[in-house]
């Protein structure tokens, strides 16, 4: 898995590839950084505004890119906790189930353990991101005309990943001391994700008040 490497704000152009993190450092250290960098600043309406002159796609791209690492880092934390005993299903509350489809190996909705729908999702959104005709590597280069729907998709299926956190690993991540850490990465993801209109309201499902909260 890939791992966050900085916030994208201001007129950073650096290619996508570039921006790739750097595996080996302390997971959590790198969230503590995150949350620094992030709690720092003047307001994180500003960091998701689009910065003067930056083409939209390469910014929905490079914060995509961010938002990915983060959460695959969250998701680290508890990884020991999500197996397919303790979460056979890929769900936020009972009332929730997500299931899986690619047009590879699921053209079908399958259910599928919490670990195996994330790592299948993971995979996805990774061979996506190696995909030049997707993701170019160099700046310049267009962007695909269904670039914006790709990302609307890539952000719905990756808020479940914060949604199972959220309803089923809450507790482990407030004795680890990142609670506050996973409410700063996801008020980050919710605002940006309102900023450019990437999910729909009736996706935030089992975190919908709390989406409303920080929307507030």
């Amino acid at each position: 898995m890939s791992f966050f490497h900085g916030l994208s704000s201001g007129k950073n152009t650096q290619t996508l590839r570039s921006r790739r993190a750097h595996e080996g450092a302390s997971t959590q250290y790198q969230l503590r950084q995150y949350a620094e960098a992030t709690l720092g600043a003047d307001s994180l309406k500003k960091i998701v505004q689009l910065p003067e002159g930056e083409d939209l796609c390469e910014w929905l791209a490079v914060n995509t890119v961010d938002f990915y690492n983060q959460i695959n880092m969250l998701y680290g934390v508890v990884t020991e906790f999500c197996s397919p005993k303790t979460c056979p299903v890929m769900k936020a509350t009972d009332a929730y189930e997500y299931l899986w489809q690619d047009p590879e190996k699921f053209r079908r909705p399958v259910s599928v353990s919490a670990p195996e729908y994330i790592e299948l999702l993971m995979a996805w959104v990774q061979s996506n991101f190696d995909n030049e005709q997707i993701f170019p590597a160099r700046i310049g280069v267009p962007f695909p005309k269904n670039f914006v729907p790709l990302i609307k998709t890539t952000f719905k299926r990756l808020f479940r990943v914060y949604a199972h956190i959220y309803c089923h690993h809450l507790e482990i991540m407030t004795e680890l001391g990142l609670e506050s850490l996973l409410n700063t990465s996801f008020k980050h993801y919710v605002l940006f994700a309102q900023e450019f209109e990437l999910i729909d309201k009736k996706d935030y499902g089992p975190l919908a008040s709390l989406v409303a909260n920080m929307l507030e």
